[in-house]
């Protein structure tokens, strides 16, 4: 391999690892009140009970 190749490897990688520390690094958790998780639990529950009407 010349070197001109294993630069532009190395200059890939570099870029693709650098994007995951980046995603990684900014990734945050969701912080939701009591009350947004009860209407996610009801509406998930209603949507469960349509998939098993369907069925």
């Amino acid at each position: 391999m010349s070197v001109i190749a294993i630069i532009i490897i190395g200059l890939a990688i570099g870029i693709i690892a650098g994007g995951i520390f980046l995603l990684k690094k900014s990734a945050r958790k969701f912080n939701l009140t009591p009350e947004q998780l009860a209407k996610i639990k009801k509406r998930n529950e209603a949507l469960d009970k349509q998939d098993q009407e369907q069925q």
